[in-house]
């Protein structure tokens, strides 16, 4: 997990941009996906800071959001999940040009509802060790809802990558 410049755009041929356009415009990449465990990392950039040069709280609640709902879905057999509540504590800044972890983990795991804590936290980008908390969420969804069949191309590609 090497860091990028603090200018640097993700790139558009990452393997994995499919799978949340979103947090991979603001340069969000997964690193492990299962039921039990999601995590991925960012560069705050320009792209995902406030005018202070600091990460947008904003982008902090999408990550959190993304990661719960990835999580959420492998967990439900890939059933279609919506996000009920979010609830973010922001404790500290992270600054333009730092790299962030995402970790999100389950609460709880129902056939109907699933809660994940989100922690996102500032790294040492040379030993990938945790340095400061940076902020927790709470995430809520509802889940085994209904899938169009246009979400099997989704399905396949995520399993892919899936610690299954």
């Amino acid at each position: 997990m090497a860091a990028k410049s603090s200018r640097e755009a993700p790139s558009p041929s990452s393997k994995m941009a499919s799978l949340d356009r979103p947090l991979h415009a603001v340069g969000f990449e997964y690193d492990l996906l299962s039921a039990e465990k999601v995590t991925g990392h960012i560069t705050v950039t320009e792209a995902c800071c406030q005018p202070f040069k600091v990460l947008h709280g904003g982008v902090t609640a999408m990550l959190a959001e993304g990661a719960g709902s990835m999580g959420a879905y492998i967990a439900s057999d890939f059933k279609r999940v919506a996000g009920l509540q979010l609830s973010t504590n922001h404790i500290r800044a992270a600054g333009l040009g730092e790299l962030v972890l995402v970790e999100a983990s389950p609460i709880q795991k129902g056939r109907t509802i699933q809660v994940w804590e989100v922690e996102l936290w500032k790294i040492n980008p040379s030993t990938s060790a945790k340095v400061q908390l940076l902020s927790t969420s709470r995430v809520t969804l509802l889940c085994s809802l209904p899938s169009s069949k246009e979400m099997k191309g989704f399905e396949d590609n995520l399993k892919k990558y899936c610690k299954l």
